[in-house]
């Protein structure tokens, strides 16, 4: 299947820009960027006017403009120092410089970016704080219009978890793009690729590199698995994040061949404890027994074989030399050993117009097991919750420990929990997921952690104490 490439074209309406004072001095847009993206252009027009007309005697004053996906980008051109306790994401910022009496303009562009929200923010420096009389002269105004060009791709191939295909890569291609949907309760992803030969003739090395990415197609940093040791390469991503594309890039770096193989997804899937796990789990973190189960239904029971073409139930007698047509085999999910812990939800409840509160089922108190983590899901809308910061505190009750010398860790990561499985190391990130460590004692029992502008979507507290020997 090959894939075609869309552009499409957005604009904003022009916006007067003041002088930085404070946050309300910003101008803040909002850009969706489609799925399947490739690259993205942002055209940043600024121009000058007076007294409704160009503006060709009006100081030049630099604009700066800040870019972030997920979430507002955090503007602090004063330098103010925020509390010990509070995470500043970080965020892309340019200053565009006059090229015109009137009107200059700036290029942005980002390869492979991530899709959804998008924001930029734009003001002009720091007032002077210089007086003057008003009705004397006219007074300079500064627009500021951007414009975003995408270029994506459509036809991407889809794989789906379990399924091995025969494909190739033909001698006028470099490479092919696939994408697979990793839905929740998925502890680990592996791209196999197998049968790799060239003009159908089996061969020691395979001249192929993999790549995988979440969200959109790899980069040249992406996770990568070089091929050419053998004719089956395998590439893992551990931990991946959930209810996300994951986008497989095979690459050959052998000229002038037609390229063939089989590649395929496994995951391991951890969404289904056994009776007695979920019976026990209910009862350790306080809640009804209906909550102790982490996912009702397993991986297989959620992707169906409709219209698919014919499985073969067996591909492991399959020689080094591939059939003209596509095959498929069907390989069932591997369950994962360590299951999932069940996942608490929160209630929200809206404050007022800027303040949600998130509360605990059975809480505020809840108790953490020895053996496993509590996990807590916080559920951050998209653009209604953009812009505020996400306040987050922990309170361990001294007088439940008793005396002993026990610590409680967090971590609260957005896509997808860590389950602190690990008692002798205590890590709030993966290769593929960034997070925040959290940690009371009976010393110390509080502890807050403040977030500017968190991304939205689902972010997941796990809370473990880890049994000392």
């Amino acid at each position: 299947m090959y894939c075609l490439f869309v552009t499409d074209y957005f604009t904003r309406t022009p916006r007067k820009l003041s002088a930085f004072r404070s946050f309300a001095s910003v101008e803040l847009f909002h850009f969706n960027v489609p799925d399947d993206t490739v690259v993205a252009v942002w055209n940043l027009i600024t121009f000058k006017e007076q007294g409704g007309t160009f503006g060709d005697s009006c100081p030049d004053r630099n604009v700066t403009v800040y870019f972030r996906s997920g979430a507002p980008p955090v503007i602090n051109p004063l330098q103010t120092r925020f509390p010990r306790d509070t995470i500043v994401p970080g965020s892309f910022a340019i200053t565009l410089t006059w090229t015109l009496p009137n009107r200059t303009t700036g290029v942005f562009n980002v390869t492979s970016p991530l899709p959804g929200d998008w924001f930029l923010a734009a003001h002009l420096p720091k007032d002077e704080g210089k007086i003057s009389v008003k009705g004397l002269s006219e007074e300079c105004q500064y627009l500021f219009q951007p414009q975003l060009i995408v270029q994506r791709l459509i036809g991407i191939s889809v794989l789906y978890p379990g399924y091995y295909i025969d494909q190739m890569i033909p001698d006028h291609n470099r490479s092919v793009l696939y994408k697979v949907f990793i839905p929740n309760y998925i502890s680990k992803v592996r791209v196999q690729l197998a049968n790799c030969s060239t003009r159908n003739r089996s061969t020691e090395t395979c001249p192929i590199l993999l790549k995988i990415r979440a969200r959109a197609p790899p980069l040249h940093n992406s996770t990568s698995q070089d091929c050419r040791g053998g004719s089956t390469c395998v590439l893992q991503t551990p931990l991946p994040s959930w209810e996300q594309w994951y986008y497989i890039l095979v690459e050959r770096s052998l000229g002038n061949a037609d390229v063939y193989f089989r590649i395929g997804v496994q995951v391991k899937d951890c969404s289904k404890p056994s009776a007695s796990k979920g019976a026990s789990s209910g009862m350790a973190l306080n809640m009804p027994q209906s909550f102790g189960a982490a996912m009702p239904f397993s991986l297989t029971e959620t992707l169906p074989a409709a219209g698919l073409p014919s499985l073969s139930q067996n591909g492991s007698d399959r020689g080094p030399t591939l059939a003209p047509e596509d095959t498929i085999t069907y390989l069932a999910p591997a369950s994962d050993t360590n299951k999932c812990w069940p996942i608490r939800p929160t209630l929200r409840n809206e404050l007022d117009t800027f303040s949600v509160h998130f509360y605990i089922f059975f809480g505020p108190n809840i108790s953490v097991p020895p053996d496993r983590a509590a996990i807590f899901a916080i559920n951050l809308m998209p653009v209604l919750d953009s812009g505020g910061v996400l306040n987050l505190e922990l309170k361990l009750n001294a007088s439940s420990v008793k005396g002993e010398n026990i610590t409680v860790f967090g971590c609260l990561n957005h896509g997808m929990p860590l389950s602190l499985s690990d008692n002798s190391t205590i890590k709030c990130e993966s290769e593929s997921i960034g997070g925040f460590m959290l940690s009371v004692n009976a010393t110390s029992n509080i502890t807050k952690l403040r977030i500017l502008t968190p991304q939205t979507g689902t972010w997941y507290l796990s809370l473990r104490s880890p049994v000392r020997h």
